[in-house]
């Protein structure tokens, strides 16, 4: 196991939460501007649920937006793992780490 891998791991089981780590090949400039688009539409979707609840809008019409962002965020979040597995999986399979085998497997259980 890398120490990396080892340190995030044993800060996790101390309770610290996650450690952030910054990826070894950084994004290109047109897929950080793709995912931040996406963010900022989630984030208008959320502030028109907020705005619903202001108007006092019918429950199902909420229920309705609740839905679109939790599958906007859903496919986000499925983009950002298609990502995590050609880049830092495979980077880190070829430097002999196959424990990150067992990372990605954790990281789609926690998608579902």
């Amino acid at each position: 196991m890398s120490g990396d891998t080892v340190d995030r791991k044993e800060t996790e089981k101390a309770g610290e939460g996650c450690c952030c780590q910054t990826k070894a090949t950084p994004r290109s400039e047109e897929e950080l501007r793709q995912l931040k688009n996406r963010i900022s539409r989630m984030t208008g979707q959320l502030n028109g649920i907020g705005r619903m609840l202001d108007e006092n809008r019918y429950c199902g019409d909420i229920l309705t937006q609740i839905a679109a962002v939790e599958s906007a965020l859903q496919s986000f979040g499925y983009l950002v793992l298609q990502k995590h597995m050609e880049t830092c999986v495979v980077e880190e399979i070829q430097k002999g780490n196959t424990e990150i085998v067992e990372e990605a497997v954790e990281l789609i259980r926690k998608l579902k």
